[in-house]
């Protein structure tokens, strides 16, 4: 092999190395040698369970606003500025102590660690009715989670805690809300950690196979922590693309070159 040849080996060598390939950055490919179209099912969200300090928003109505007025910790002409605001959500909700309880006005403390909040609202309807109203009053609670928080970390475009108001988020969403993984984030192998009431759970998923949206992991619960780990090509730092490697390259054959230059005269 002559000189020549080894140099162009060793160029195409480290542009093959260093560029990310698109089949890194794809989400969701179908990776099974079949030609025929599968469909691939999400695994159904299971009802998530109440943990300690999570924050609820808990909202009783009635035919006469009066007679709810004081179960409730806004009026009515501050819930509409107050659902606007997240940190109104945070003041005005309902956290779960240490002991699993939250604590109403009237109400008194409600244990709701381990149930969902739809066995939350049920509890909290048959209180009031067999303590304070009749069926006629028409009582309506809604109870829902001051928001959906995660937290994410790595490389993402917006790292930090996050809120979402809604009652189901994927790991896709969640991610697109903060900005979607970088060009360097590792799509193979994003790291979940979820705490639960036996301990803390993590797994690591591959979100450019199609079948992630199988794993228990491609729903998220409130409170989970998502991690984004980098490619190996953010270290090496020969760029990210084929034209950037080129250009790496070419600086550090003039770099090369102008000390060769001055070392020889």
């Amino acid at each position: 092999m002559t000189k020549n040849s080894f140099y162009l080996f060793l160029l195409i060598s480290v542009l093959f190395t260093s560029c990310i390939p698109i089949k890194d950055l794809v989400y969701l490919q179908d990776k099974s040698t079949s030609s025929e179209q599968s469909s691939i099912a999400a695994v159904e969200s299971k009802p998530y369970r109440l943990q300690v300090n999570d924050v609820l928003s808990v909202t009783i109505k009635a035919i006469d606003p009066k007679l709810v007025s004081i179960f409730n910790t806004t009026n009515a002409a501050d819930a509409t500025q107050t659902s606007k605001s997240e940190s109104g959500l945070y003041f005005d909700g309902f956290t779960v102590d240490d002991h699993g309880n939250i604590r109403m006005p009237i109400l008194g403390e409600i244990n709701v660690i381990g149930y969902t909040l739809d066995e939350v609202r049920v509890k909290i309807e048959k209180k009031l009715l067999e303590e304070y109203f009749k069926s006629e009053a028409n009582i309506f609670v809604t109870v829902k989670l001051a928001g959906f928080r995660y937290t994410i970390n790595g490389e993402v475009g917006s790292t930090g805690t996050k809120t979402l108001f809604k009652d189901n988020v994927t790991i896709l969403e969640a991610i697109a809300n903060a900005g979607d993984i970088t060009t360097v984030g590792n799509r193979k192998a994003v790291t979940v950690i979820r705490q639960t009431p036996t301990g803390v759970q993590m797994n690591d998923i591959d979100l450019t196979d199609i079948n992630v949206m199988k794993s228990p992991y491609y729903y998220l619960q409130p409170n989970d922590y998502i991690y984004v780990k980098p490619l190996r090509q953010k270290t090496w730092g020969t760029g990210q693309t084929g034209i950037q490697s080129i250009g790496t390259i070419i600086t550090l054959l003039s770099l090369a070159t102008t000390v060769y230059l001055i070392i020889k005269n």
